[in-house]
């Protein structure tokens, strides 16, 4: 089928998709932009729903995926689009769902919690780094942006799909460590000790906070560290994203 219209009800509900964190959550599906995005879902063993294809704005072609496919008109593609430059790919997957024991996956596991992250960019580029460092899981608490909103999903390259990502409430996620035994370090701007010198070996989570104000009391009080990134400048503040590589990448160098 090929699409000219916006007011086609299956764009109509792409649209719903790409701008209502509500409908994405009732239906358990979200937008997937881009043609590595996609090939990087199919590759982690996720099929499509629905692949749409603007021809005149694809320049490479998606390998054979399951699912239904439209072809669409430049003008319809664009406004599902979230990109400048939109490679002319689209596909709806379902939301992955990860529980808590994907959160031990590994004897000694290394965990990167995010409480109340806001900014997409941040969420999306703080999943790049945990794929990058292989982490064992992210743990997003009481989330204030939708982590399967299309611009995390952007931000994130497709991260979504490579790394176990669990929604938790602050209280639920401090009680789980507890139970479990697992240390946890907390990034305090103004306070604790320096990242480079603290013990980031063996199994923890690292947890970063909001961009404004960092962690709250509750992780900050009882966390078993509170670490420091120092800073010499004259802005005393590092974007959360810069912030939680640096630790990630310190905590990999001493587990190796």
């Amino acid at each position: 089928m090929h699409i000219t219209s916006l007011q086609n009800p299956r764009i109509k509900w792409l649209i719903q998709l790409r701008t209502s964190s509500r409908e994405r959550r009732g239906a358990g599906l979200f937008l997937v932009e881009g043609i590595d995005e996609i090939q990087l879902a199919l590759a982690a063993g996720h099929r499509p729903n629905l692949v749409v294809e603007a021809p005149d704005l694809a320049r490479r072609n998606l390998s054979a995926t399951e699912g239904d496919r439209l072809t669409v008109a430049p003008a319809v593609f664009h406004k599902l689009s979230v990109r400048e430059n939109p490679d002319g790919w689209i596909a709806v997957f379902q939301r992955p769902i990860w529980n808590e024991g994907a959160l031990l996956n590994s004897p000694d596991p290394l965990i990167l919690v995010m409480e109340s992250i806001e900014k997409p960019g941040n969420l999306g580029a703080i999943l790049r780094t945990a794929d990058a460092g292989a982490v064992s899981a992210v743990i997003v608490c009481d989330p204030r942006a939708d982590i399967f909103s299309p611009n995390v999903v952007r931000a994130s390259r497709g991260a979504l799909f490579s790394v176990p990502v669990v929604e938790l409430t602050t209280a639920r996620t401090l009680a789980f460590f507890k139970e479990r035994r697992i240390r946890v370090v907390a990034a305090n701007a103004n306070a604790g000790e320096d990242f480079q010198q603290a013990d980031l070996s063996g199994g923890l989570a690292i947890a970063v906070g909001t961009e404004d104000a960092g962690l709250s009391e509750a992780w900050l009080e009882r966390a078993d560290l509170q670490v420091r990134i120092p800073m010499h400048g004259k802005v005393n503040s590092l974007n959360v994203s810069v912030a939680a590589a640096l630790l990630l990448y310190e905590a990999l160098r001493q587990r190796h």
